[in-house]
């Protein structure tokens, strides 16, 4: 495969994260920033994540100086007209995909795949204003910082193309992802599936008295959480066998939770003027974030993932 050259449409939390991702890896790279005033607060944050790397000797300050030189920020959809593959990461509704997928068709003559960072809307849904483009989108829902976390998910719509696929994966092997593929739409994808049954449980038992939510993070810090960051949940069953498994089943799975939607003691606190988490203005959730160091919080947040940041840095300026 020819070295891609990659577009990103929006520059926050998860465009800006790709971005670091991409040019680190020495690919060419375009962000397509719609507000031009936003680009000194974007700029510095991208080279905040470039300079938290050096701190933590992942990469020197040459290689990460030489890595910068393979972005261009653009505010004009015709900045992408020669990219191969787009990332799109922009606001979570189906009208804003549209407008982005149409000025993508308009404007990207070249564009092999397009996989939206959507964590929730399916691609056939995307795909309905542009059906030119239809062949070419799916979803690469990744997580948070997308540099750190290795993993994305990849979901195909109907009129998803064989070679999109292909090529989407052959990119995301070249960025070294570590991507699972859906063989059909699924509500949350795998990911947030998987986090929102474990969140309904642990909600459950808080709601019905069993125990507080500190408990509930003492067990997962302590107990089976840190198991699967080196085997998987089928390994750890297929290993314990199926017999006490399937008891286990009978008796639990019957008071495992069916929400129909957020349970009162999210809504609660969602639409609460002053309670709904560490940003609100109280900085109360479950929890009290008032005093808490929101910077060694991000470092624990962060601390398993750095082994992963681990490829080969550029050393030498982009030539565009």
């Amino acid at each position: 495969m020819n070295d891609p050259v990659i577009g990103i449409v929006g520059m926050g939390m998860i465009g800006g994260t790709t971005a670091v991702l991409s040019t680190s890896h020495g690919f060419k790279t375009v962000v397509y920033l719609r507000d031009p005033q936003k680009k000194p607060a974007r700029m510095a944050e991208f080279d905040r994540l470039y300079q938290q790397m050096v701190d933590r000797q992942v990469m020197t300050a040459d290689q990460a100086r030489a890595a910068r030189t393979y972005l261009r920020v653009v505010h004009e959809y015709e900045g992408l007209s020669a990219c191969t593959f787009v990332f799109e990461a922009i606001k979570e509704t189906p009208q804003a995909k549209w407008e982005c997928f149409r000025e993508l068709e308009r404007c990207c003559p070249n564009v092999r795949a397009i996989g939206s960072c959507s964590s929730s809307i399916q691609p056939d849904v995307m795909a309905e204003a542009t059906p030119g483009l239809a062949d070419r989108i799916l979803v690469t829902h990744p997580f948070f910082p997308v540099h750190m976390v290795p993993y994305m998910e990849l979901c195909m719509g109907s009129r998803t193309s064989e070679d999109a696929v292909a090529y989407t994966l052959q990119v995301l092997d070249a960025l070294d992802r570590k991507p699972s593929t859906l063989k059909k739409p699924n509500p949350g994808f795998i990911g947030n599936y998987l986090q929102f049954a474990l969140w309904a449980a642990a909600l459950k038992l808080v709601e019905d008295g069993v125990c507080e939510p500190h408990d509930i993070d003492n067990c997962l810090a302590y107990s089976f959480c840190p198991r699967y960051t080196s085997i998987g949940m089928f390994e750890h069953f297929d290993n314990g066998g199926y017999q006490l498994n399937a008891s286990t089943c009978d008796n639990v799975f019957p008071a495992l939770p069916r929400y129909d939607g957020a349970p009162g003691i999210v809504r609660e606190k969602a639409q609460s003027a002053d309670a709904w988490g560490a940003r609100s203005p109280s900085k109360q959730g479950f929890y009290n974030w008032a005093d808490v160091d929101m910077d060694a919080y991000a470092q624990r947040v962060n601390a398993p993932y750095w082994t992963f940041i681990n490829w080969k840095f550029p050393e030498t300026d982009c030539r565009w």
